[in-house]
């Protein structure tokens, strides 16, 4: 069936009830000399003509997209100017005043009609003379017809001004630029760069890495290092899970592991201003700026397990190659220079510090990462992790299998690391770099670590067998 048919039979049910409403059936088998008993007889049987379940389907989704429409574009403007805005009460006010104006012409004068087609069939059936009957029955029609064709004229006129003023509020949410400079928060306020060396490409030396001392959730030592890496010498990568809202929305970070280094930690996060909160809400609608964060694990996991208190959880990558590896932070190379050289809008169901992670790895790995709802539920990573083969099922090699809740049992880092002594500044002849070590070590405790796979085959050999324990 073409589009054109389908809409005209969605709509056809709407011309049979618009007549039925207004009694021109009536009329038209009353000029025409039709019997009025046949028609009393139908009408007791049940068989009046009514609007099929077709037209109120149609007419409830016109309602309910008027409705959602109007919803958002009120908090998008919410949560650019404030809920407190002249600007925001003003908007609400005209949104809402053409909105019942609008449902009130088309939709609500269907209650008035029923009440007159009771009165109509009233005067056709009883027993006054047909001249008479037929002429308050012409009366009536003309004065509905009349009425019905002035609240077409006025539906239209309000839904092409709805339409407008949506258009144009549309049009304006969609123009608003991400900037680069505001007053951020001292933890995002700077951003990562490198350079590579220029005979060993491999040499990375990054500069803005996070290195802050915090003493609380929200005071800490400002410190922004520079670090070089050898990227030859990456032997694995981690994910670490912070639950802070829940067991469904988790933070998620990367853990970049070293043969001979500390791991340095990558973090996609809203760049929040200064006096700003995060609102899962607020990051649908073009409020924050997105941020990569590489940082030493000692501050930015740190920060979640000791000084917020969340709930955190480390796992370690199995089944991939290092030049999977190496690829990976090759992508976070480049989200940098993307986000340096044009900010990006941080958006909770598309752009979020997970599903990410996961277009960049799905680029690396292809098919081994198939698509699957646990991307946008960033708290359900890890089981998805573990059900294509990403999380070793049998760790420690022995007969007995880790079961997803043994993972969740042994990965879970806040004890290992309560009480750690975090302020390098107040600790005399504490060396900066042992402390990073030393915090490292501690959330490992316990989490078997596993090696690079040789080749490819004995990497999807392995993840297949994984994934079918």
């Amino acid at each position: 069936m073409s589009l054109r048919a389908f809409i005209s039979r969605l709509l056809s049910s709407q011309s049979n009830s618009h007549r039925s409403d207004n009694g021109l059936d009536t009329l038209e088998s009353n000029n025409h000399g039709s019997d009025r008993h046949g028609l009393k007889n139908n009408t007791a049987n049940g068989r009046q003509l009514s609007p099929a379940w077709r037209y109120y389907l149609v007419q409830f989704f016109i309602i309910t997209t008027l409705l959602l429409s109007a919803i958002w574009l009120l908090m998008a403007i919410c949560y650019q100017f404030g809920a407190r805005s002249a600007i925001t009460w003003l908007m609400a006010t005209l949104i809402a005043s053409v909105l019942i104006a609008l449902l009130s012409s088309r939709y609500w004068p269907k209650t008035a009609k029923l009440l007159n087609k009771q009165l109509l069939d009233k005067q056709l059936f009883n027993k006054k003379p047909l001249d008479k009957q037929q002429a308050t029955c012409q009366s009536m029609t003309d004065a509905k017809t009349s009425r019905n064709t002035n609240q077409r004229s006025a539906s239209k006129w309000l839904m092409g001004l709805y339409g407008a003023i949506w258009l144009m509020g549309a049009g304006w949410f969609f123009s608003i630029e991400p900037q680069q400079e505001r007053d951020w928060m001292a933890e995002v306020s700077e951003r990562v760069t490198y350079e590579r060396d220029d005979t060993n490409p491999d040499l990375i030396t990054l500069t803005n890495v996070r290195n802050f001392d915090w003493h609380t959730d929200t005071e800490a030592t400002e410190r922004w290092d520079t670090r070089t890496i050898d990227m030859s010498k990456l032997s694995g990568v981690d994910v670490t899970n912070s639950y802070w809202m829940g067991p469904l929305i988790a933070h998620t970070l990367v853990s970049f592991r070293f043969e001979d280094d500390r791991p340095l930690a990558f973090s996609f996060e809203i760049r929040k201003e200064k006096g700003e909160s995060f609102s899962a809400l607020a990051g649908f609608f073009r409020r924050y700026e997105l941020s990569l964060i590489a940082a030493e694990e000692r501050d930015i996991i740190y920060t979640r397990t000791n000084a917020r208190g969340e709930q955190v959880y480390l796992f370690p990558i199995s089944n991939l190659q290092q030049h999977e590896v190496k690829s990976l932070f090759e992508s976070y190379l480049t989200a940098a220079d993307e986000l340096n050289a044009k900010p990006a809008w941080y958006n909770t169901l598309t752009s979020n510090c997970t599903n990410i992670i996961f277009y960049m790895a799905r680029i690396v790995s292809g098919e081994r990462l198939p698509w699957d709802y646990r991307i946008w539920v960033s708290g359900w990573l890890p089981n998805y992790l573990y059900d294509v083969g990403m999380l070793d099922a049998n760790p420690e090699k022995t007969g007995q299998p880790w079961s997803m809740d043994t993972w969740y049992e042994r990965t879970h880092i806040n004890s290992k690391v309560k009480g750690f002594n975090n302020q390098i500044n107040l600790a005399p002849g504490v060396n900066s770099q042992e402390s990073h070590h030393e915090f490292s070590e501690q959330i490992r405790q316990g989490i078997p670590i596993p090696p690079l796979a040789d080749t490819q085959e004995e990497a999807e050999a392995k993840a297949k067998s994984t994934a079918s324990y």
